[in-house]
């Protein structure tokens, strides 16, 4: 019974991507990720399309504190994990259970992205053979689609996260982790285009203190997620965040301005953040 839902959600929902296949200005986005992905995708990302003129489709399956070896666990059995959120002319709907070949098979996707889960984000050892494995197979089911980066950013100093200790309770360590790992991850697939949403909070603590996330980890509803949208507007489209007409109810244009210049600056220098040193990557990397 539950895997003929399955069969005819998806199709339902192939039938309203057919409708619009032909509109080749709409960009498509899907997020192979967990609540960090919910944080720079699914609150911001689309009002801020549209107030520039440029229509988006957001998929994002969710799945909490998945790690790359989780997704490639659940993708090889074809496991319906997923809470899958779909974005599509301002509206946000839910279909769960999901799984993600349900998702690639949906729609030809421009951009799919990947991430690491929060708390192994900067442990090197954690990120192959699964990297590897989630890009090849992604590639069988969507070989026209750029295949992404999602970089996520360190918690705040005070974080109480119980994975926090494993980088000395150091926001600066876990950021320059953070860093580290992404530079082997491009180093060993060079093709991945990188979306630097952890540069770009860290560029935004310097103007807008320690103040991005929420809870710690998970960024704010005000100015941390918008943030991260900006990164993704400026990578998706080549156009400027700076420019961005929209702002939230709840953010004033000093804030807007700050970040907007912080996401800016992250795609511009993304191993360059704000009020730091260039970070020098010196570590043997690891086929």
């Amino acid at each position: 019974m539950r895997k003929t839902l399955h069969l005819l959600t998806t199709a339902l929902l192939l039938c309203c991507f057919a409708a619009k296949a032909a509109d080749r200005d709409t960009l498509h986005i899907l997020c192979i990720g967990n609540s960090f992905s919910w944080d720079a995708v699914e609150q911001e990302l689309a009002p801020i399309c549209v107030s520039a003129g440029r229509p988006i489709v957001i998929g994002n399956l969710y799945y909490g504190g998945c790690s790359l070896e989780q997704h490639y666990r659940f993708l090889d059995s074809d496991t319906a994990a997923y809470s899958f959120r779909l974005i599509e002319n301002g509206v946000r709907t839910i279909h769960e259970p999901y799984t993600l070949r349900q998702a690639l098979r949906l729609c030809q996707w421009n951009y799919i992205s990947f991430q690491q889960a929060s708390h192994d984000s900067g442990i090197q050892s954690s990120y192959e053979p699964y990297l590897s494995q989630l890009i090849d197979s992604v590639r069988i089911y969507q070989p026209q689609a750029q295949l992404c980066w999602l970089q996520t950013w360190s918690y705040s100093q005070e974080a109480t996260h119980p994975a926090f200790p494993r980088y000395a309770q150091s926001q600066s360590i876990m950021n320059d982790s953070i860093l580290a790992c992404t530079h082997y991850v491009l180093h060993n697939h060079p093709t991945l285009l990188l979306i630097p949403c952890g540069t770009a909070i860290q560029n935004a603590r310097h103007t807008l203190g320690d103040t991005l996330c929420r809870d710690g980890y998970h960024l704010n509803y005000i100015y941390g997620r918008y943030t991260a949208s900006c990164v993704w507007y400026e990578i998706l489209t080549g156009r400027t965040c700076l420019t961005i007409p929209y702002r939230n109810a709840g953010m004033t244009k000093k804030q807007q301005k700050q970040t907007q210049k912080a996401a800016h600056r992250a795609v511009k220098y993304p191993f360059k953040q704000k009020n730091t040193k260039k970070i020098t990557l010196t570590f043997a990397y690891v086929k």
